[in-house]
């Protein structure tokens, strides 16, 4: 591992060396882009701190050896559930970590857009965080930064824990993540391994609750006194873990839970069943705000070979997801037909519907078929309605597989299921060009020339979908095993608001009867709330 300094900016590459191409967690004082190493050409996680007031080169530099050389030390103790620190930059007031990229999502990003969780699941994630905890405390090391923003859960089971050797480099006692913070932390006292099993706990809450035991007030130092003086809110939905999660959030370190009764308890409810739970109480869920940066260029495609590596299936749509696309506040249009897929795809589905071949590739564009009942569903589809404000019929076993979300409310959705190559990717923007065929050509096209093997099929095409302003097109991109067709349809809906939706498969199955009937089915049953 290496150690440099250099002058980072968001439109630069850190320290010449890694492009940043998204954000994909943001707190208070920590954010968490995507990236690549472009001397290497490796998939990077970068997570950028703001470092203490008045920190010269030299206290700078002691705290980025420091996150090193923990990293390193906790990555031998426990392989594979500790991110890989490779780099620490350090400059302009700002800690660059740079580790292996993680093939797993933000725990705080399941919460916003899944939880609340089941308390089966809640403690099994649990009981990884707590293998990791037992190992670092027994060498004498407490992580002190732990919340759900440091906890990636992986795509296939078990987590990978980020953030070792943070404690006391940032801004104020916790200030990531001030809801998560323990009381001693919130009264900037000398802390050990009790406040990670306190963080466990608030973790667990949040988990089982959908909100984290103490609110955000909005300024760092109002949530650390509600956490240091309010008794945290009870817990409705936490079942067998009720006990346990209490246990972790005394406010006195010396009577929280142990370790050992901590696994216990978790290995209870694990063997429980969790249909004996009572149905989530009415109201919102926590809603995560995630910024998408976008950056025209290759290197998309790094991330989804990087995700490939566990979901082998993904590898045949590369291509696609490849593509680069200008959100808000990245110097084009944002428009909603330019943001698509970059997240692997995977879903499974056949279907049986009317007549209406879509995507044929001979420049004939598919059916509008606004007309087409809500609730009248082909066999095998069920209708999800996004809390986003769509809906829209997926085949059997389809899931919500990423979200990515812009501050001025753009959003883009990606729908697949584990087996398949298949995908289906719904973007939302409020800042989109008042011509859809020209927010295909100038702000899609460009991207997408730069892109291996990228071929248009026929013209853009206007068309009207359930009365808006529509445009069509599809292409080819990627080659050999790895090549891909993809249909897109943007629309508008007034007002500079507009969605799009794209459908991408691997190019020798594109125009197979079952893909072409998935696709009118999409574009049937799609309904936008935001009218």
């Amino acid at each position: 591992m290496t150690m440099v300094e250099g002058d980072v900016s968001a439109q630069e590459l850190v320290a010449g060396r890694y492009r940043l191409l998204e954000v994909i967690h943001r707190e208070t004082n920590q954010v968490c882009w995507y990236g690549e190493d472009v001397a290497a050409e490796r998939p990077r996680l970068l997570t950028q701190i703001g470092l203490p007031a008045g920190a010269g080169p030299e206290s700078a530099g002691r705290i980025a050896a420091r996150v090193m050389r923990t990293a390193e030390t906790m990555g031998l103790l426990r392989p594979g559930r500790i991110a890989t620190v490779v780099d620490a930059v350090v400059g302009e007031g700002v800690l660059w970590t740079v580790t292996e990229w993680i093939d797993g999502t933000p725990l705080g990003e399941l919460l916003a857009t899944e939880g609340p969780f089941n308390y089966v699941r809640a403690a099994r994630i649990g009981v990884d965080v707590l293998d990791v905890l037992e190992a670092a405390h027994a060498e004498g090391i407490t992580h002190g930064e732990l919340n759900p923003g440091q906890v990636f859960v992986r795509d296939h089971g078990g987590v990978v824990v980020t953030g070792f050797g943070l404690a006391g480099a940032t801004l104020a006692p916790r200030i990531t993540a001030p809801s998560y913070a323990s009381p001693e932390q919130a009264r900037d006292e000398r802390i050990g391994p009790a406040a990670d099993l306190w963080a466990l706990g608030a973790m667990l809450y949040a988990m089982v609750e959908g909100r984290a035991p103490f609110r955000d007030r909005g300024r760092v130092e109002a949530t650390l006194r509600s956490v240091d003086r309010l008794p945290p809110r009870a817990p409705l939905r936490a079942g067998p873990l009720t006990q346990a999660v209490q246990g972790l959030l005394r406010k006195d370190s010396r009577e929280r839970l142990t370790r050992p009764v901590v696994r216990e308890a978790l290995a209870r409810a694990m063997s429980e069943d969790p249909g004996t739970v009572a149905p989530p109480l009415p109201g919102p869920r926590l809603r995560g705000v995630y910024a998408a940066a976008r950056e025209a260029g290759r290197n998309w495609s790094r991330r989804t070979m990087a995700v490939g590596t566990t979901l082998p299936v993904v590898t045949v749509t590369v291509a696609v997801l490849a593509v680069t696309h200008q959100l808000p506040g990245t110097g084009s249009s944002g428009s909603a037909a330019a943001a698509g897929t970059k997240e692997p795809p995977a879903a499974s589905a056949t279907a049986s519907v009317s007549a209406g071949a879509t995507g044929t590739g001979t420049g004939t564009p598919p059916p509008a078929s606004p007309s087409a009942p809500a609730d009248a569903l082909p066999s095998g589809f069920r209708r999800y309605t996004a809390p986003e404000g769509f809906s829209v019929a997926l085949p059997a076993g389809w899931e919500r597989r990423r979200t990515i979300r812009a501050p001025d409310g753009a959003y883009r959705v990606l729908f697949g299921a584990s087996g398949d190559a298949r995908a289906l990717a719904v973007t939302y923007s409020e800042r989109v060009g008042p011509d859809p065929v020209e927010v295909w050509r100038e702000d899609v096209e460009p991207d997408l020339r730069r892109q291996g093997g990228y071929v248009r099929i026929g013209d853009i095409r206007a068309t009207t979908y359930q009365g808006h302003r529509a445009a069509d097109m599809e292409w080819l991109s990627g080659s050999g095993e790895d090549r891909v067709h993809t249909f897109g349809r943007g629309f508008l809906l007034g007002g500079g608001r507009g969605f799009s939706l794209r459908w991408t498969t691997p190019a020798d199955v594109f125009a197979k009867a079952a893909n072409k009937q998935a696709l009118t089915v999409f574009l049937d049953t799609f309904r936008p709330a935001r009218v």
